[in-house]
């Protein structure tokens, strides 16, 4: 318990980085994916394609391996940034195709009618998707994006191996030099990732039962 104390302000420090990882990564991943379910119902077969090819490499690509290329393959194409900012960069990538698959299925969860009563009114593809069929969906896919920002919470460790200091690599640091407490500070990093996954856990809980009563 000693040394949880001791580091204490360590373990907030990186606990802060770990809700940043979330939090813009989160932000990023939302309108990207968006972005990337809108193309993939687009009667453009051209970017219907971009999209199903970017889905299907980004969603079956290990996130190791897509961190490893933000973190040192983009150096050496000449984009130098810094490894917290590759981080977020890797998982917003990572995570937005998981996003992009959660929308369109609220998308086909949609009436055909409602979108084909838009068309008869003269309403352009982006018009029908932005005014008639997205702000239906949200209710279904809500919860499901919850679900998805929980795993991102968790995915955020996997940055400890790319110098990113967040809550794993502090614990490991910590561990380093206090062996005989390493279940204690095993047990405070979950205890702080608890904070994060559990009021998500209760939003996305409470979102699916208010969703159930508005169908």
């Amino acid at each position: 318990m000693d040394a949880i104390i001791e580091n204490l302000p360590r373990f907030i420090d990186a606990f802060l980085v770990t809700v940043r990882l979330l939090v813009v990564s989160g932000i990023g991943a939302l309108i990207i994916g968006t972005l990337i379910a809108g193309l993939r119902i687009s009667p453009v077969p051209a970017l219907r394609g971009f999209a199903t090819v970017y889905t299907e490499v980004i969603r079956n690509t290990p996130l190791t391996l897509v961190l490893f290329f933000c973190a040192f393959v983009m150096p050496q194409l000449g984009v130098r940034l810094d490894y917290v900012v590759a981080a977020t960069i890797g998982l917003t990538v990572y995570t937005s195709p998981f996003v992009a698959e959660a929308v369109r299925s609220g998308i086909n969860g949609v009436s055909v009618g409602q979108s084909e009563a838009a068309r008869a009114i003269g309403l352009r593809f982006g018009q029908t998707v932005g005014l008639v069929v997205l702000p239906q969906a949200i209710r279904m896919v809500i919860p499901p994006l919850i679900n998805v920002l929980i795993a991102l919470t968790k995915n955020t460790s996997v940055a400890a191996g790319f110098a990113v200091l967040e809550l794993v690599a502090v614990s490991r640091q910590v561990i380093q030099f206090n062996g005989d407490a390493t279940i204690p500070i095993l047990v405070a990093v979950a205890a702080f990732y608890l904070l994060i996954t559990v009021p998500l856990g209760q939003a996305a809980n409470y979102l699916e039962r208010r969703v159930r009563v508005l169908r």
